[in-house]
């Protein structure tokens, strides 16, 4: 059976708060690649009616319907996340050099509590649900990695590639090598699917520098899909690129939701952490027009603590 991992990002377009990406694998049959129709008797679209089931779908329609509480319930129960602190989960999804970048700002708290907006009981329930009936209806759950990436880390490689684009490379480049080494040593294959990065059609160089020790042969490159696979190394891989990728596979989705989870808990700590600094500032998501108003604001407050405006604010 192939293990398929969805890789997407959550926080490109904001100028304020980290930009977050992550991997997430899963053991599927090979005639369910996608995952939906296998997974179907505990997980749900968000479209789909409230039945009981988990909710899981591409993270902005979790987040639209059922907000940051089944965001979180989604992504602990399907993730088995049952860590209690902020910092917990960090240290079981951040790759090492994220967790050290994101110690360093200002307003991260490691030890706040979690779940931060649902249950510990909603979490377990569905988590039940999940490591009862997974096994036999052949699907497994792996552990997920994730990427993130604050302002600081963000500029620094904005500076030297000179594109904004190398910052979610760079990421890939990162995180599809982790993903495969956080699976069972076997030969079974591993197909990588990956939302697209912008407009971006050609991958191929960025695959080859992930992988030196294969050879990557192009498949498809297109605006619909861009496809390719991974010869000469020790199992089958293949990696494919397609826009709205999170609502076509289970496992993207679930990167998704991990990305748009870690963000948010992130950005309530940002803004609380400024609340206190600049007391009635109303809060922000750090997307471009509401960014300005909010920078502006707290200004001075980043003067008296000394920081400057490429340790808060993204450049692009």
């Amino acid at each position: 059976m192939p293990w398929v991992v969805g890789i997407d990002e959550a926080g490109y377009g904001p100028n304020l708060g980290p930009l977050v990406q992550a991997a997430v694998g899963l053991r599927l049959p090979a005639d369910d690649l996608a995952g939906w129709e296998v997974l179907k008797s505990f997980i749900r679209r968000s479209h789909e009616p409230d039945d009981g089931r988990l909710v899981i779908d591409d993270s902005k329609k979790v987040y639209a319907k059922g907000g940051l509480e089944a965001l979180e319930r989604g992504a602990r129960a399907a993730l088995l996340l049952s860590e209690r602190t902020v910092g917990d989960i960090l240290r079981k999804t951040a790759l090492l050099g994220a967790q050290e970048e994101i110690t360093r700002e200002s307003w991260y708290q490691p030890d706040e509590p979690t779940p931060v907006a649902t249950t510990e009981e909603a979490v377990f329930e569905a988590t039940a649900a999940l490591r009862g009936e997974g096994p036999h209806l052949g699907a497994s759950f792996p552990s997920a990695h994730a990427i993130l990436v604050p302002a600081p880390r963000f500029n620094r490689i904005c500076v030297e590639s000179g594109t904004k684009g190398a910052v979610l490379a760079r990421g890939l480049v990162e995180l599809l090598p982790t993903a495969i080494g956080g699976l069972p040593e076997d030969s079974e294959p591993v197909a990588f699917v990956c939302d697209k990065h912008g407009g971006r059609n050609f991958y191929a160089a960025m695959i080859q520098a992930t992988f030196p020790d294969g050879w990557v042969v192009t498949e498809k490159e297109s605006a619909a899909e861009s496809r390719y696979r991974v010869e000469g190394l020790a199992r089958p891989v293949s990696v494919t690129f397609r826009p709205r990728a999170d609502g076509d596979s289970v496992a993207v989705a679930l990167a998704s939701m991990l990305c748009k989870y870690l963000r948010e808990v992130c950005m309530l700590q940002f803004n609380r952490f400024w609340a206190k600094h600049v007391p009635g500032i109303a809060p922000t998501a750090g997307y471009p027009v509401d960014a300005k108003r909010f920078y502006a604001a707290i200004k001075p407050a980043m003067e008296k603590l000394g920081l400057t405006d490429d340790q808060v604010w993204r450049k692009k």
